[in-house]
């Protein structure tokens, strides 16, 4: 038989109303799991530290090998092309290594670049170099260290260039990550939309809520074309003979002697 609209309207109100009753056990779950974010976020991930140097692209002509140009100051997309390029050489093999020697850090040239990252300033012919590290004081010499070799090495490739120095970089006070507070809501919302979900899963593979009708009124509700001839009494088994319980009228009457 097909399934109408109020059927299916009927059918949202009951699931709305499943978990609205298990809502005190949802929102337990999802305090829970974020405890368990938190805790986890505390004891078991390590804090790292940021700290950012910035630089600035200061020429107004360079050559590259055999080609010369020119750069004037309304020209800041030439300029942001010539900070990628910069870019480039920083992450470079060659420079890493310069910056391992001179810092005497413990780490090869390929994980000292995942520590790494440089942006360009939007609109500038400037860029900022990041150092991320577990220690706060390694992150700060990593990212002076750079900014101490990237010029000599920038102008050793890129002829008649010019890289200044705009803010060196100091040791960071607070840590970039892990968030806490990012971490222990989302252990909240993932707790709660699995409880949420476990509850809704269970309403909807329960055959009962498909085939219990309490009354003649919600049974003319589903089905408004199906005419109902007569009532069965819901016959309860028990020691107090001669009751019954009628589900149409929702309470106990005596059995007529």
């Amino acid at each position: 038989m097909n399934k109408n609209n109020s059927e299916i309207e009927i059918d949202l109100l009951k699931l709305a109303g499943a978990v609205w009753r298990k809502v005190l056990v949802i929102i337990l779950i999802a305090v829970l799991m974020a405890t368990f974010a938190f805790a986890g976020t505390l004891l078991f991930i390590t804090p790292e530290y940021e700290a950012t140097a910035a630089l600035y692209v200061n020429n107004s002509s360079f050559s590259l090998g055999l080609e010369r140009f020119s750069i004037s100051a309304s020209e800041l997309s030439a300029s942001n092309s010539l900070v990628n390029t910069y870019i480039f050489i920083l992450e470079s093999r060659t420079t890493l290594e310069d910056v391992i020697s001179a810092a005497g850090l413990p780490y090869t040239y390929t994980k000292l670049a995942k520590m790494i990252s440089a942006q360009p300033v939007s609109g500038t012919a400037a860029f900022n170099i990041t150092v991320t590290s577990e220690s706060p004081t390694e992150a700060e010499l990593i990212a002076n260290t750079i900014a101490q070799i990237l010029p000599e090495r920038i102008s050793e490739i890129v002829d008649g260039s010019s890289v200044r120095i705009v803010d060196y970089a100091i040791v960071p006070a607070h840590r970039s990550s892990p968030s806490f507070t990012k971490n222990t809501v989302l252990g909240f919302l993932i707790g709660g939309v699995l409880a949420a979900g476990i509850v809704i899963i269970k309403f909807l593979i329960d055959e009962r809520n498909d085939v219990v009708i309490h009354s003649a009124d919600e049974l003319r509700s589903i089905y408004p074309d199906i005419t109902v001839l007569a009532l069965i009494p819901d016959m309860r088994l028990s020691e107090k003979k001669g009751y019954y319980y009628s589900s149409y009228y929702g309470e106990s009457k005596k059995e007529a002697k």
